[in-house]
């Protein structure tokens, strides 16, 4: 499975990669193989599936075509030897712990990371027996100072959720390296269409594929991709969870990952016209965007992603929480929903303050109005 498409480029490998006509039918479409099980012609064939020997299915909780398929595209435009998908972001999360973590375990993560993967730690880790070290991850010296003999991962998002944060993932590859650690990044703001952690140091990268891997805000999925060696660490994990992702939601990661290339662009071109203009308001106190110069982590962003900073970006508003509010009520055309990497824009006033805005690929003009005549009704109290 997977493997780079030499010579292809990244829109070609996104349609392409890992599909081909259905050899029972000439579909050209891989179809939704929706099955439970799969039946042989003999009991010398399911032992050969069952060894390795010859490849095939047995039960969908252990393999499925369709789930294969977006698989081996996956790991193409992650560039890496596998992939693995799962039943949401949350059940890979959960999965890479289980694999890698074990009873006396250290683990070193950002203190800016997704809620319900903070939770997890919080909750779980400890149950586990593995001890989990939060720091400030743009703080090398702070990193390598929470190493421990014990410590077997780092773990981090590219750019944080929701506060745009920024991991300078190279330094951060040389440091899990020289201490015999795995470097694991959530790359779900970004999508491997604009940053391939793997080429930067990293030993997984991750995603939460029910955002811009999907694009439609209709499928719930986890993805993540690596040296199989790992990966088939996490795939076991991901088989004795329970929580494979179903053929369907396969299908429809299929269906979306072919225009991500697209998407990303009208996205990456949005968000920085949004927070171009949201950084010129009155009523807004800060705009946390790595597109913009004035962010922390602009220089390190651009370098790796060619200068494209993703679809996602935070702001403050002078009233904080009260005023936030307000102006989620007054959007017209834009969402107040928690999801992100939609083709639709989407608005969740967050913790800390922060209003975290997906901006989607409508007409970026449409947006800008609505959002300008939401911050005039919030200003209005």
């Amino acid at each position: 499975m997977g493997g780079v498409s030499e010579g292809l480029g990244f829109s070609t490998r996104a349609i392409h990669a890992g599909e081909r006509h259905d050899p029972a039918t000439g579909a050209h479409n891989t179809p939704i193989y929706q099955t439970a099980t799969f039946a042989f012609d003999s009991v010398e064939q399911k032992l050969a599936v069952q060894s390795g020997e010859h490849d095939g299915y047995v039960y969908t909780r252990m393999g499925n075509p369709t789930t294969s398929a977006i698989e081996c595209k996956l790991a193409d435009l992650e560039g890496a030897q596998s992939a693995v998908v799962a039943a949401s972001g949350m059940a890979v999360i959960v999965a890479v712990f289980h694999a890698f973590a074990h009873p006396g375990s250290h683990i070193v993560v950002s203190n800016d990371i997704y809620e319900s993967t903070q939770t997890f730690l919080h909750e779980k880790a400890p149950v586990f027996g593995i001890d989990v070290s939060a720091v400030d991850i743009t703080d090398l010296d702070a990193i390598q100072q929470a190493i421990r003999p014990e410590t077997v991962l780092i773990y981090t998002e590219f750019l944080a959720n929701p506060s745009n944060r920024v991991s300078d993932i190279p330094s951060l590859g040389r440091i899990a390296r020289d201490n015999d650690a795995l470097l694991v990044v959530d790359n779900t703001f970004t999508s491997p269409y604009l940053f391939r952690p793997l080429e930067h140091g990293a030993h997984l990268s991750l995603h939460s594929a029910s955002k811009y891997i999907s694009g439609h805000g209709d499928a719930l999925a986890g993805a993540i991709a690596g040296p199989k060696t790992l990966i088939d660490r996490v795939r076991h994990e991901v088989e004795i969870l329970g929580s494979p992702i179903s053929p369907f939601n396969s299908w429809l990661l299929l269906r979306g990952v072919k225009t991500l290339e697209l998407r990303m662009e009208r996205h990456c071109r949005n968000a920085l016209e949004l927070a171009t203009f949201l950084d010129r308001q009155p009523e807004v106190e800060v705009v946390l965007y790595a597109g913009l110069e004035s962010h922390p982590g602009h220089d390190i962003v651009k370098e790796l992603t060619g200068g494209r900073y993703g679809g996602v970006l935070s702001f403050r508003m002078h009233g904080k929480t009260a005023q936030s509010n307000r102006f989620a009520d007054a959007l017209r055309l834009c969402a107040h929903a928690v999801h992100l990497g939609d083709v639709s824009t989407l608005v969740w006033p967050h913790r800390e303050d922060l209003v975290r805005v997906s901006v989607g690929c409508e007409n970026i003009t449409d947006v800008i109005a609505d959002f300008e005549q939401a911050l005039e009704a919030s200003s209005r109290g």
